[in-house]
């Protein structure tokens, strides 16, 4: 059955809702922070704060604040320090509030946010930290969910061969066709395309489905994954090496040394070479760097938008309530865009990591009227 545009727009606006309550509880547990000596002071709300704090990776899942009660679901810590293992849950810190063990979540300096240790002289120490943050544990779920629905996936092929795909099968077979025909086939060549279609097929729909999965403010979605620069490094990282290793000797050659250049600019200098290599890793950097900021600044936007809101309504109820209507709208169009934003964006990691195998593996005219070549001779 064909999905109604009425239907998209409830998806969106439960969203936005999803959204506006999370601000919402976060806006009350900071006007009502307690601080020592002194319970339930007032504070200003600070958007630029509370939006760093959705966008950071973080100890513990934030789900809702009743009151003065903070609903969250704690995580695993694994630190190793001074040839020791500590294991224990993050609700040991209170939200950030006490330390365990002499550990604590420092809120000031370079480390902010990380767990730390006062040394003897005073100066804060990070020890080894192996603990599952927000965003690891999203990354979990989210590989769990590709899972699920690529197995599911496989088993309904072996069943329905020769029939007309159903289920997941026709809603995933199409996005796996466009981009092994359109993308990956396009980029590298009908010769070599299939020996990397597997890695480029999951990097496009780990990056999609997390795109999505970002968008929903409901546990276990909403983690920041692509917004973060470990992730699009990680990412970026493993194109590199499929580049690396996956290029032939042609490939190799034009980088330390370039046909048809000067020799007097690859023996005294090796200029060309240094440029060639700058350029080969300047690629994983543009690759990490795009999503990261696009998917980061999406969810700026939609975050500065809902926090218009209590910024307005500091100063009157009535301007509250006439910019949540257009907050509201906003906020809703801007999750439409971003449900694009999230495909678009697999979409060109994915053509970028194929374009710069294709140029790795290309085999120019000589290579290939060697090949042929040879093989006529056999």
């Amino acid at each position: 059955m064909k999905e109604s545009p009425f239907w998209r727009f409830i998806l969106v606006l439960v969203l936005t809702v999803g959204t506006l309550q999370v601000f919402a509880n976060e806006e009350q547990a900071t006007a009502t922070h307690e601080t020592p000596g002194e319970q339930h002071a007032e504070a200003d709300f600070n958007p630029g704060e509370v939006i760093i704090e959705h966008l950071v990776d973080a100890y513990e899942w934030h789900i809702a604040n009743i009151g003065h009660t903070h609903i969250s679901v704690p995580l695993p810590v694994i630190l190793y320090d001074e040839g020791q293992w500590h294991f224990f849950m993050s609700s040991k810190f209170h939200h950030g509030k006490e330390s365990y063990k002499g550990f604590y979540i420092t809120h000031t300096g370079m480390q902010k946010g990380k767990i730390v240790r006062k040394a003897a002289d005073g100066t804060e120490v990070k020890p080894l930290d192996f603990s599952f943050t927000k965003n690891a544990f999203a990354i979990f779920v989210s590989s769990a969910v590709i899972l699920l629905i690529f197995l599911s996936v496989a088993r309904s092929y072996k069943k329905t061969k020769r029939h007309a795909p159903k289920g997941l099968q026709s809603l995933v077979e199409p996005l796996i066709i466009f981009i092994r025909d359109e993308v990956v086939k396009t980029s590298i060549g009908e010769k070599h395309y299939l020996k990397f279609l597997p890695y480029l097929l999951t990097v496009f729909f780990f990056i999609f489905l997390n795109n999505v999965m970002g968008l929903i403010p409901i546990f276990p979605f909403g983690a920041n994954i692509t917004g973060n620069l470990a992730v699009t490094g990680v990412l970026a990282i493993c194109t590199f090496l499929t580049v690396s290793f996956g290029g032939n000797k042609n490939y190799w050659m034009h980088i330390f040394n370039t046909p048809g250049v000067p020799w007097w600019l690859k023996i005294p200098i090796p200029l060309m070479p240094i440029i060639e290599i700058v350029g080969m890793l300047t690629k994983p950097f543009v690759l990490m760097v795009r999503l990261f900021a696009n998917i980061t600044a999406g969810h700026i936007i939609i975050l500065g938008f809902v926090s218009l809101i209590f910024v307005f309504g500091k100063t009157s109820l009535y301007a509250g309530y006439g910019m949540s209507i257009l907050s509201v709208a906003l906020s809703i169009f801007m999750n439409f865009l971003e449900l694009l934003v999230a495909f678009i964006q697999a979409y060109v990691f994915t053509l970028l990591s194929s374009i710069f195998i294709g140029m790795a593996v290309e085999e120019h005219a000589h290579e290939e009227h060697a090949h042929d070549d040879h093989h006529d001779s056999h």
